[in-house]
C-alpha cells in the first residue's frame, strides 16, 4: 500500500509538472518533432534492419559498399612499355608457369653456366664442386622462403627486394637495399657484356682481335673485352632508350635459346656416353699444352722439338717426359669421374697438370713454351664467389606481381619451383661434367687446349654452334634486361624521396623514359666493364647481391619474431630459424669468398643508412650505458612523434579502464586475462583506475589501489603499466585519463571499458558515465572495446575449442578483423575457427558480396568462412511497439519523479525493478554482474518488493502470451498514457533493428565462443531518454548471448591488404 501511494504521489506531481510547463513543452516537442522529420528524410534510404546503426552510416560505409571498393584492387608499379606504341587491351593475368616460373628460370641460368661451370667443377673437384653448388643453391632456397613470406604477406608492388624490405624494415634498411640491388643489377649487366664478347672472342671469331694474339697475352684478352664491351654497352643502352618493346619481346628469344642450350647439353652427354673420338688434348708428361695441331702431338715432331730445344738446349721436363695424346670428352662409361673427384686448386702462375705433384706444377725454368697456367689463384672460397651470380634472378616473380592472376600463391610456387629446377640442372651438371670430360680439359678455362673452343659446346648435339650462339643470344637478353631494370629501379628509390641527393633521376623524359638514370646506369656499368673480366665482376656483383638476400632473410625473421599483427603471410612454410640460417649463410659466403668485396658492400649500406637515418637529426651522447639508454628512448619517443603509425604497424596500445568496488579491488578481474589474450600484438597497456574523492585526504587510498591493481596485472601476466587517479567526479577522471594518457608516440589507441550491468539499477549516474566515455573515446579518435559477459571469458591458461563469430556491420577500419586474428595467437583461442557473417541490404547483390568478402579475407591472409546474411523487411512486429512504449513509459516516470534523491530512491529503485522484471530474458543471467553477493542482496530485495506490487495489482494481471505481454501490471499506474500513447517512431525503428539482428545473432552464434559486433554509435543528443534508450537498445541487440565483444573503430584503417 505504501507503494501504492508513493505511485499516486508521483502522479500528481507529474500532473502539476505538466501544468506548469505545458507551453514550455510543447514548444519543445514541436521543435523536436521537426528536427527528427528532417533526419528521417535524410535516413530514409538507411535499410530498416540497419537503423540503428544510422549514425554510423552516415560516416563510415556499410560492408557491401566497402568490399566492393576494394575487391579488385591494382597497385602496381608500370612496367617498361614503350612510349610510342598504341596503349594495349588489358592483357590476361599470368599464371605461374609465364608469370613467375620461367622469368625466374631465364633470370637465374646465366653466362656462368656456359662458360665457368666446367671450369669450377675441375678446379675443384666433383665432391667440392658439388659443394659450392649446393651452399649457393641453399641460398637461395632459404631467401625464396623468407621472400615468399614477404610477398605472400599482402599485395607486393613492382620493386622486388627493394619494396620489400622497405615496407617491412623501415626506409633506412630499404634504402640501403635498394641502392645494393640496383648496383648488382647494374654490375650484372658489365658481366653479361664482358661474357658475351668472350663468347664471341674467344670461341666464334678469334680473329676479330684488335689487340694481338690474345692466347699468349692475358692483358691482350681484356683489352679486347673492354673495347668491345664499352662498343657493345653503348649499342645496348641505345637499345634500351629507343626499343623497350624490343626489349621486352627479346626476352622470349633468349628464354628459348637457354633451354634449348641446357637440353642440347644433357643429349650431348648421354649421347657420347662412351666418348668422343674427334677431340684430343695433347699432354706433354702430365701438363697439358696449347697451339699444336693434334697430328703434331709426339715428341719428335719438329714443332715440338724446335719449341721445346732453342738452339738445341732441350727444355729438362720435356727431355724427362714422353708426350701423349688424350681423350678429352671420355664419357660416361669410362670411369673418369673417380678421377675428377679431388680438387686441383691452383696458385696463379702454376701449370695445369694431372695430381698435385710439384714437379709437375711448378714452373721451375724461365719459360712456359705452350703449357697452360693457371690465370688466377683459386680457392674453395673464390669458387663460391664466382659462381654465385649464377643461381641470382629468383627476384624476377616479385617484380611481376602486378602482372599476376594470384600473386600471393604464384610467387612462392613459381620461385621456389624455379629453384628446385635450377638448382637440379646445377647439381646434376657438376655431376655429369665431372663424369664424362677428362679432369685437364675441365681446368682448361678458355679451350686453349683444343683450339679455343669451348667445352661445353663440344658436348652439346649435334654441334657445338647451338651452344654458342644460343649462349651468346641468351647472354645479351640477360644484359638488356639488366640495363631496362637497373634505371627503373634507381628511379623508383629516387621517387620515394628517402635518399635527397637522387631527386634529380626521379624525372622522366617526355616518352616517359627514365634516362637520366639510364646515363648513370650506363657509366656505373662501363666502370664494370673496365675490370674486363668475368672473374672479377662475379664476386664483386655476388657481395652486392648477397647483402640484398640478407636482408630479405633479416626483415623476415625480424617479423616473425616481432609477430607484428600485419604479418600474417599466406605462405606457411617458413620459419625465424630458416631466415636466420639464410642471413648466417650469405654473410659467412660474403667474409669467406672476399674479405675486402665484402667490406665494399657493407661501407657502402651502412653510408647509405647512416645518412638516411641522420639525415638532418641531431647527434647526442650520454653519459655511460645509462645515459645512452636514455638518449635511445628520447630518441625513439620522438620518433614515434613524428606522426601516426602506417597501418601495417599498428597496433591495439591498450588503455584498461578498470572498476574498483568498495573495497578498492578490480570488479572484473577477467578483463586484465582479456587483455593479456590480445596482447599476442606486443603492444602496450596501461591499467587505470578511478577514485571518487579528493587526492589530499585519500591519498593513501590511492596509493593502496595502485599496488592492488598491480598485483592483478602480475598475476594475470599483464605486461604494462598501472596508475589510480582521484577525482570528483568519476566521469571526468575517466575521461581525464582518456586524454592525458601515455608519453608522445605511446599514447594508448584502444580502450577496454566494462559493460556497466547495473545500469537499471543504479540509475542515470551509471550509463551516464559509461556514455560520456564512449563519446570522449570516439572524439579522441581512439578504439573501443566493450566486452560483455567478461566473467564468462576464458581464462589465460585454459584452452577452447569452436567459432569465433564477427558480425560485420558497419566498416570502421578493420578492427573487427584485426582482433579475432590477435585473440587467435593467443594459445586460449588458437583452436577456434572464425565466422564472418554480414547483412545484405535490399539493393545488394548476396552472391558477389559473399565472393568479394572472400577476396578480401584472401588478401588480408585472413582463413575464415563467410557468410551474408538477407533480412527480409518484415513489418513491425507487435512486440517491438510493446517494447518500445515500456521503454518510453518508464523514462517517463523517472522524469516525473525528479526529486530529491534521497526522499524518492525507494520509489525510482520500484519502479526500475518492476520495468526489468517485465522484459526478464535470459541475458538476466548471463551478464548478471560478477560481484555475485550484491547480486543475491539485491535480488532479495527486489523479490519483497515485487511481491507486494503484484499483491496489489492482481486483478489487472493477465498475461495470455508471454511474447506480445511481458507484464501489464506495468501499465496500471498509466492506463491512461497507454490509452493514448504511441511510441516514438524514432525509437521504434532502433528497437526493431535490435530485435531483427538480435534474432539472426541467436540463430546463427548462439553456441559461438565470442561473437564480435559492431558497438552502434551513442546519440549525438544530450538528453536522458536517448542516453536511456541507447543503453537498452544494446541490452536488446546482445541479449541471450554469453559473450559479446562490442568494438567501435578509432576511425583510421587498422588493417591491410598490401605488405
Amino acid at each position: 500500500m505504501q507503494c501504492n501511494s508513493e505511485k499516486e504521489d508521483a502522479d500528481e506531481m507529474n500532473s502539476t509538472l505538466s501544468d506548469q510547463n505545458g507551453t514550455r513543452h510543447d514548444r519543445k516537442h514541436s521543435d523536436s518533432r521537426d528536427v527528427r522529420i528532417v533526419e528521417e528524410n535524410q535516413k530514409s534510404s538507411i535499410d530498416p534492419n540497419l537503423y540503428l546503426y544510422d549514425d554510423d552510416l552516415e560516416t563510415r560505409p556499410h560492408i557491401s559498399t566497402f568490399i566492393s571498393s576494394i575487391a579488385n584492387y591494382e597497385n602496381t608499379i608500370p612496367a617498361a612499355t614503350d612510349p610510342d606504341a598504341k596503349p594495349p587491351p588489358p592483357s590476361a593475368r599470368m599464371g605461374t608457369l609465364i608469370g613467375v616460373f620461367l622469368p625466374c628460370i631465364q633470370n637465374i641460368f646465366g653466362v656462368i653456366l656456359f662458360i665457368r661451370l666446367t671450369w669450377v667443377v675441375g678446379t675443384a673437384g666433383a665432391v667440392c664442386g658439388f659443394l659450392i653448388v649446393l651452399t649457393c643453391c641453399c641460398v637461395t632456397m632459404l631467401t625464396a622462403i623468407s621472400m615468399s613470406a614477404i610477398a605472400t604477406n599482402g599485395v607486393v608492388p613492382a620493386g622486388g627486394s627493394y619494396f620489400m624490405i622497405s615496407r617491412s624494415l623501415g626506409p633506412e634498411f630499404g634504402g640501403a637495399v635498394g641502392m645494393l640491388f640496383y648496383t648488382g643489377t647494374t654490375l650484372a649487366a658489365a658481366m653479361y657484356i664482358v661474357g658475351a664478347v668472350e663468347i664471341v672472342l674467344t670461341y666464334m671469331a678469334p680473329w676479330a682481335s684488335i689487340f694481338g694474339d690474345f692466347t699468349k697475352d692475358a692483358e691482350a684478352m681484356y683489352n679486347n673485352f673492354r673495347v668491345y664491351g664499352s662498343l657493345l654497352l653503348v649499342f645496348m643502352g641505345l637499345i634500351v632508350f629507343l626499343g623497350v618493346k624490343f626489349v621486352n619481346k627479346f626476352a622470349t628469344v633468349a628464354l628459348a635459346c637457354v633451354i634449348f642450350s641446357i637440353i642440347a647439353v644433357y643429349i650431348g652427354i648421354f649421347d657420347n656416353i662412351h666418348g668422343n673420338e674427334k677431340l684430343y688434348l695433347c699432354v706433354l708428361g702430365k701438363r697439358l699444352l696449347k697451339d699444336i695441331p693434334i697430328e703434331n702431338c709426339t715428341k719428335e715432331d719438329p714443332i715440338m722439338v724446335d719449341m721445346y730445344c732453342p738452339d738445341r738446349k732441350c727444355d729438362e721436363y720435356y727431355l724427362n717426359n714422353n708426350v701423349t695424346k688424350v681423350k678429352g670428352i671420355k664419357g660416361l662409361a669410362s670411369g673418369v669421374f673417380y678421377d675428377n673427384i679431388m680438387p686441383s686448386f691452383l696458385e696463379k702462375g702454376q701449370f695445369i697438370s694431372y695430381g698435385r705433384n710439384s714437379v709437375d706444377i711448378e714452373n721451375i725454368g724461365s719459360q712456359s713454351y705452350n703449357q697452360i697456367m693457371a690465370d688466377i689463384t683459386t680457392s674453395f672460397t673464390l669458387l663460391i664467389g664466382i659462381f654465385f651470380p649464377s643461381v641470382t634472378g629468383i627476384m624476377a616473380g616479385s617484380n611481376r606481381s602486378g602482372d599476376l592472376a594470384d600473386a600471393q600463391k604464384s610467387i612462392p610456387i613459381g620461385t621456389i619451383c624455379a629453384i628446385l629446377t635450377t638448382s637440379t640442372v646445377y647439381l646434376t651438371s657438376v655431376l655429369f661434367f665431372a663424369g664424362t670430360v677428362d679432369n685437364l680439359l675441365l681446368r682448361d678455362k678458355y679451350g686453349q687446349s683444343i683450339g679455343g673452343k669451348l667445352v661445353v659446346a663440344n658436348i652439346a648435339w649435334p654441334n657445338q654452334w647451338v651452344i654458342l650462339i644460343g649462349s651468346f643470344l641468351s647472354t645479351l637478353g640477360a644484359g638488356l634486361q639488366s640495363l631496362t631494370g637497373a634505371p627503373r629501379l634507381l628511379q623508383a628509390i629516387a621517387k620515394d624521396e628517402i635518399i635527397p641527393f637522387l631527386a634529380p633521376f626521379a624525372k622522366s623524359s617526355n616518352r616517359g623514359e627514365p634516362v637520366r638514370a639510364l646515363l648513370l646506369t650506363i657509366v656505373i656499368c662501363q666502370c664494370g666493364i673496365l675490370l674486363g673480366n668475368v672473374d672479377l665482376l662475379a664476386p664483386l656483383l655476388s657481395m652486392f647481391f648477397l647483402m640484398c638476400y640478407g636482408f630479405v632473410n633479416l626483415a623476415c625473421a625480424v617479423q616473425t619474431l616481432l609477430r607484428t599483427p600485419n604479418w600474417r603471410p599466406r605462405f606457411k612454410f617458413y620459419h625465424w630459424s630458416l631466415s636466420l640460417i639464410g642471413l648466417t649463410l650469405c654473410i659467412s659466403v660474403m667474409i669467406m669468398t672476399s674479405w675486402y668485396f665484402a667490406l665494399i658492400a657493407m661501407g657502402m649500406a651502412i653510408v647509405i643508412y647512416k645518412y638516411i637515418e641522420y639525415r638532418g637529426a641531431e647527434k647526442e651522447w650520454g653519459d655511460g650505458i645509462r645515459g645512452m639508454a636514455l638518449t635511445a628512448a628520447r630518441y625513439s619517443l620522438q620518433r614515434l612523434e613524428e606522426g601516426p603509425p602506417h597501418t601495417k604497424n599498428w597496433r591495439p596500445q591498450i588503455l584498461v579502464l578498470s572498476k574498483l568496488n568498495e573495497n578498492l579491488l578490480p570488479k572484473y578481474r577477467k578483463i586484465f586475462s582479456f587483455a593479456t589474450q590480445l596482447k599476442a600484438g606486443k603492444g602496450l597497456t596501461i591499467c587505470v583506475s578511478v577514485i571518487k574523492g579528493d587526492h589530499t585526504k585519500i591519498s593513501n587510498k590511492a596509493v593502496d589501489a595502485k599496488t592492488t591493481l598491480r598485483k592483478y596485472m602480475t598475476d594475470e601476466k599483464v605486461k604494462g603499466f598501472c596508475d589510480v587517479l582521484v577525482a570528483q567526479e568519476i566521469g571526468e577522471g575517466l575521461s581525464s585519463v582518456i586524454q592525458t594518457i601515455g608519453l608522445g608516440g605511446m599514447k594508448p589507441n584502444t580502450v577496454i571499458i566494462g559493460w556497466p550491468y547495473s545500469w537499471r539499477q543504479e540509475g542515470r549516474y551509471s550509463w551516464k558515465t559509461f556514455i560520456q566515455t564512449v563519446r570522449t573515446v570516439a572524439a579522441c579518435h581512439m578504439a573501443l572495446i566493450v566486452p560483455k559477459g567478461i566473467n564468462f571469458y576464458p581464462e589465460s591458461n585454459h584452452k577452447i575449442g569452436g567459432n569465433i563469430d564477427i558480425w560485420w556491420i558497419v566498416h570502421d577500419g578493420g578492427l573487427l578483423m584485426l582482433l579475432p586474428f590477435l585473440l587467435k595467437q593467443h594459445r586460449t583461442w588458437r583452436n577456434c575457427k572464425l565466422r564472418i557473417f554480414t547483412v545484405a541490404q535490399i539493393e545488394d547483390n548476396s552472391i558477389q558480396m559473399k565472393k568479394d568478402l572472400k577476396t578480401f579475407l584472401y588478401h588480408l591472409r585472413i582463413e575464415a568462412d563467410v557468410e551474408v546474411v538477407e533480412m527480409n523487411n518484415s513489418d513491425i512486429s507487435a512486440y517491438t511497439y510493446e517494447r518500445t512504449l515500456m521503454m518510453e513509459q518508464r523514462n517517463q516516470m523517472l522524469r516525473a519523479l525528479g526529486l530529491n534523491k534521497k526522499e524518492n530512491s525507494k520509489v525510482v529503485q520500484t519502479i526500475v525493478d518492476h520495468h526489468y522484471d517485465a522484459i526478464k530474458t535470459a541475458s538476466r543471467v548471463r551478464f548478471a554482474d560478477p560481484t555475485i553477493e550484491e547480486i543475491q542482496n539485491n535480488d532479495t530485495q527486489n523479490e519483497e518488493k515485487r511481491n507486494s506490487i503484484q499483491s496489489d495489482g492482481a486483478d489487472s494481471t493477465e498475461a495470455p502470451d508471454s511474447r506480445t505481454n511481458k507484464d501489464e501490471s506495468t501499465e496500471k499506474p498509466d492506463v491512461n498514457i497507454k490509452s493514448s500513447a504511441k511510441p516514438d517512431e524514432f525509437n521504434v525503428r532502433r528497437m526493431h533493428t535490435a530485435i531483427k539482428l538480435n534474432e539472426v545473432i541467436i540463430e546463427k552464434s548462439q553456441d559461438a565462443q565470442l561473437v564480435i559486433m559492431n558497438l552502434p554509435g551513442p546519440p549525438r543528443e544530450v538528453r536522458a531518454e536517448r542516453e536511456s534508450n541507447y543503453m537498452e537498445f544494446l541490452e536488446v541487440l546482445t541479449e541471450g548471448l554469453e559473450k559479446v565483444l562490442m568494438v567501435r573503430g578509432g576511425g583510421r584503417e587498422v588493417i591491410t591488404i598490401y605488405s
